[in-house]
């Protein structure tokens, strides 16, 4: 659709923008050349940090960065009419969104057992995941489809609920993903006494808080009927939390290598069953004497493991 004011929701959601206000082709052009910035750089600190290609944390991380080169790219294409075929541009967005979206939710889960041991919270994380594939993702592709296709307004009335509604369940989605690490990680701080350490742990816990206060924003752009505008921004703001995400790995690193080695003998951790994957769980001897809280010390001892194994370089 191409009239009708700036902000109504239903504006330029087929069709390409036909406006002319250079403001506006300035500021989309802007989100997408930082997304696609953001995304190149992450894609080589990926690669230059791993050095074996597997893992649900790697492949979320590289996934969730890829998906938003093609998302940023499919709506200029369609904004700016540079797509003979409609089609091209809707399906460039499809697998950029799908990708860019789920993958970083996926991000956030396979980081969620570095601090929670609670397996029961870890399976609620991963169902609600794939729930949201099937409620949020499938019903906005088909509308999307044919709302570009058909053109109608009962098609083109519940796309515009429909983006509300997955713009939300998505933003709820890592709110609560985020708030569960934030509360593990205020644990943690008060169980350790470490300054150099609480420090580091406090600096994770305003890096999700940024997460989340950007979620908030994306949403309220979203309930101010922007819809050009918060189709664009989404992917810079995925890009920067991603980015983010990078930061939350360096430090997850930093105190595995400051740390100091724990007794083989201490009852409370086994090393031997602990796996080299960032995302695997470790399990427990259960012990009346010790709390179940995750500390500094258990991660740690995780992080190690992903430090001193060939998935990252010693180096970085």
């Amino acid at each position: 659709m191409s009239t009708g004011s700036s902000s109504s929701p239903s504006n330029w959601v087929t069709g390409s923008y036909t406006g002319d206000s250079d403001g506006l082709r300035i500021t989309i052009t802007t989100f997408v050349v930082i997304a696609w910035y953001n995304s190149i750089e992450l894609m080589v600190l990926i690669f230059s940090i791993f050095k074996q290609y597997r893992g649900i944390y790697f492949w979320s991380l590289l996934i969730s960065t890829a998906g938003i080169l093609p998302y940023s790219i499919g709506f200029f294409m369609k904004f700016f009419n540079l797509a003979s075929a409609i089609w091209v541009s809707l399906t460039l967005v499809t697998v950029g969104w799908w990708t860019m979206v789920t993958g970083q939710s996926f991000v956030l889960y396979s980081r969620l057992h570095l601090v929670v041991q609670n397996t029961r919270v870890l399976k609620f994380v991963c169902g609600m995941i794939i729930a949201n594939v099937f409620l949020l993702h499938i019903p906005t592709t088909v509308l999307t489809y044919a709302a570009n296709y058909e053109q109608s307004y009962s098609y083109l009335r519940a796309y515009n609920i429909m983006e509300r509604v997955q713009v939300a369940g998505f933003c709820a989605q890592e709110l609560i993903i985020s708030g569960i690490y934030i509360w593990e990680t205020t644990q943690m701080l008060k169980l350790n006494p470490n300054r150099d350490n609480r420090n580091i742990i406090l600096q994770l816990f305003m890096m999700n808080l940024v997460c989340i206060l950007m979620d908030i924003a994306l949403i309220a752009v979203e309930c101010a009927n922007y819809y050009i505008y918060q189709t664009t921004l989404k992917a810079t703001v995925y890009s920067i939390k991603l980015k983010i995400e990078y930061g939350v790995l360096n430090k997850l690193i930093y105190i595995a290598k400051q740390s100091a080695v724990r007794p083989a003998e201490d009852p409370y951790i086994q090393l031997s069953q602990l796996s080299p994957n960032v995302n695997s769980n470790a399990t427990r001897t259960p012990t009346p004497s010790k709390p179940r809280s995750s500390s500094i010390e258990d991660i740690s001892f995780r992080l190690r493991s992903l430090v001193t194994s060939p998935h990252c370089r010693q180096d970085r």
